[in-house]
């Protein structure tokens, strides 16, 4: 991270030959350089939804949020559980990709958590292994997958949910659902997943990424797996740093999974990324129709889109206000995701952060426009991002 001024400015679009009149009207001392974001946990849609996203317009949205590098979630048609159906992603991702995109392998055929995908061939060319949006409900089954990812040395990321204690739910199951009338997700349904997958860790020695962490029980593990010296990462996502239940409304862009949690699962999540359990934050960007998104809170799709907004919101909710510093954001969105996930640094971004804006979706680059930030006032406004050697934004 470096602040620059007018001489390093000019030099920096020298070098990236773009000119310096573009930019002119712009104050220069209000730029920072950061090195390119990495977004461990994006679902890009193609092959099989191009209705909701394509590699072309989920990158290009990366782009525009100052990411240099995503890994694309494995919930397409076909599943990549082959090598031969996650040729089909690769061949999509050479032709169209923006950004480097780093695709998980399935855990299990289809996703269905029923025997285990064909790993060894993948395994050259995925950042991992996820059956994302599903958890593995079987342990003999998770725990077989763990020793073969550790034998093939990948994590396994893993979207922890068990499945009988969703009852149907699709908010928290909180305040705001029982005020409303709305079937509630209870927060078990996460964390003793998490505490299944860390019993495995201590016996298998295998290395896990937990995903999309909105608990504080969750937290609460994470920590102790870590103090106990289990090889263990975890993510959250901005919606669940800024937002809880208390500000739900009756719209389907305030529907997620896991869904928003209560205020002390909020505050805990913070603690998380301020002392190191939570190492990392992801946007879990995932775009829907805007007929999916269009059915309110119980009937709508769930997921939220994120690539464009992160960082603004982010910057203007906990840098702003002093709860982690702008170099520990930094971390958390770049540094970290690319060490633990052994990713190259491919390029860096500029930002204006005294700029003030209101978050529009109509400008976004992502087909999706679901996301619970619409309307909201942020500071950062991202002017350019270079990645390779080339601007893309």
């Amino acid at each position: 991270m470096q602040v620059l001024d007018k001489t390093m400015l000019e030099e920096l679009l020298h070098t990236v030959s773009i000119s310096k009149n573009c930019l002119s009207v712009i104050p220069f001392h209000q730029f920072v350089i950061l090195p390119g974001f990495a977004d461990v946990h994006v679902h890009l849609r193609e092959p099989g939804f191009s209705y909701k996203e394509t590699v072309a317009s989920g990158t290009a949205a990366a782009a525009k949020g100052g990411y240099t590098a995503v890994c694309s979630m494995p919930n397409l048609s076909p599943v990549p559980d082959s090598l031969a159906h996650l040729e089909a992603q690769r061949a999509i991702l050479e032709r169209d990709a923006q950004v480097s995109v780093y695709p998980y392998g399935s855990i299990t055929c289809e996703q269905k958590g029923e025997r285990l995908s064909d790993m060894e061939a993948m395994a050259p060319y995925v950042a991992g292994f996820s059956d994302d949006g599903r958890g593995v409900q079987n342990d003999g089954l998770m725990e077989s997958a763990m020793e073969k990812a550790k034998a093939l040395g990948k994590l396994i990321v893993a979207h922890c949910e068990v499945n009988s204690l969703l009852h149907g739910g699709y908010i928290h199951d909180g305040a705001y659902a029982k005020a409303h009338g709305h079937r509630g997700i209870c927060s078990a349904s996460e964390y003793e997943q998490i505490a299944r997958d860390v019993a495995l860790l201590r016996k298998t020695g295998a290395s896990e990424h937990i995903c999309h962490v909105s608990t504080k029980e969750s937290v609460a593990i994470i920590r102790a797996a870590k103090a106990e010296g289990l090889d263990i990462t975890a993510e959250t996502a901005p919606h669940y740093l800024v937002l809880d239940e208390n500000d739900l409304e009756e719209d389907g862009r305030f529907k997620m999974n896991p869904p928003l949690r209560s205020r002390e699962d909020r505050e805990a999540l913070l603690l998380g990324i301020q002392d190191g359990t939570i190492d990392m934050i992801a946007t879990d960007h995932a775009p829907h129709s805007a007929e999916e998104k269009a059915r309110g809170l119980e009937k709508s799709a769930m997921g939220v889109v994120g690539l464009e907004t992160a960082f603004p919101v982010l910057y203007t909710e906990l840098v702003k206000t002093g709860v982690i510093s702008l170099e520990r954001l930094v971390e958390l969105m770049s540094v970290n995701p690319h060490r633990r996930f052994s990713l190259p640094l491919d390029g860096f971004s500029l930002w204006d952060l005294n700029a003030a804006y209101t978050v529009n979706p109509d400008e976004f680059r992502t087909l999706g426009r679901a996301t619970p930030f619409a309307g909201r006032e942020v500071y950062g406004r991202h002017i350019l991002t270079v990645y390779k050697g080339k601007p893309i934004f």
